[in-house]
């Protein structure tokens, strides 16, 4: 297994207020993550400041001389509008996404499914996610590129919460897609925010899993979990990995009797350095 990491408490700096740059992440992280193992940076789509080849040379040969890959590109397609041209519009920017990850050297590009509509139906949504990331999977593997799709719970700047929120509809689009340039991006702390339990979601995907997102939410203190789950992020605690209810020794063991020897991305709160460092010694000491 090899560890990443991801600017979560960085986002609104590098992708509203641009305070900062990807070269300001990639220091920091050369200064405060590398000497804890830490040998990987996963980049997110919004944190760019532009997608030329010659500034996407520039970021990669930064992560280089930092002495990081960027393994991971975290990129959010939304295949669930009811409109076919902006779903063609969805998948021609994916596309786009795929370039950008093989520029930076990536080895796989996130999909999402979409938000959740509350005019979709489910089985309609379901039909789309398919069509859509199977008509990518041709272009992906042209560049080499492993679609991860997340049982996510919301992009950070998206107005409703993923379609495929819930286990049965993300377990149903990842089975009717069978393709070695597709698998799963798990996220452990974003099945409790659908209510419910991540083991049991990685027991049924375990096989397709490919990359994970190391994370550890918890519901704020009286927040109750319906049977949608949590809708907004504003009801959430997402905070140091090993300080919240995730079972991470029992999810490295389900991984390691697979076989899995993939990234593994922190994706710690919004307190800063000093608790990305922390999850850095927590996940090194457990894988």
């Amino acid at each position: 297994m090899n560890l990443a990491a991801f600017p979560k408490c960085y986002m609104d700096d590098l992708c509203v207020t641009h305070s900062m740059t990807i070269v300001d992440w990639i220091e920091l992280a050369r200064e405060h993550l590398r000497p804890l193992g830490v040998t990987g940076l996963e980049m997110y789509h919004g944190a760019l400041a532009s997608f030329e080849p010659s500034y996407l040379a520039e970021v990669r040969a930064a992560h280089s001389e930092a002495g990081f890959v960027c393994p991971m590109f975290c990129a959010s397609p939304d295949f669930t509008s009811p409109d076919p041209a902006h779903r063609r519009s969805e998948l021609d920017r994916q596309r786009g996404m795929i370039r950008a990850a093989t520029a930076l050297g990536a080895q796989t590009c996130r999909v999402l499914s979409g938000q959740r509509r509350p005019e979709v139906g489910r089985e309609q949504g379901i039909e789309w996610v398919v069509e859509c990331i199977t008509e990518l999977l041709p272009f992906a593997a042209e560049h080499n590129i492993v679609l991860t799709m997340e049982n996510h719970f919301k992009d950070n700047y998206w107005q409703f919460p993923e379609f495929a929120q819930k286990m049965e509809i993300f377990c149903a689009i990842v089975e009717r897609i069978e393709s070695p340039w597709f698998g799963v991006n798990f996220d452990p702390s974003n099945t409790l925010l659908a209510n419910e339990d991540p083991l049991v979601l990685l027991e049924r995907v375990k096989h397709r899993v490919v990359t994970m997102h190391a994370s550890d939410r918890r519901p704020k203190p009286g927040v109750e979990l319906g049977p949608e789950g949590i809708t907004d992020y504003t009801q959430l605690i997402h905070g140091e990995v090993g300080t919240g209810i995730i079972d991470y020794d029992s999810i490295f063991s389900i991984l390691n009797g697979v076989g899995f020897d993939g990234w593994i991305s922190i994706e710690d709160g919004v307190s800063g350095m000093e608790e990305l460092q922390r999850s850095a010694k927590f996940l090194a000491a457990r894988m």
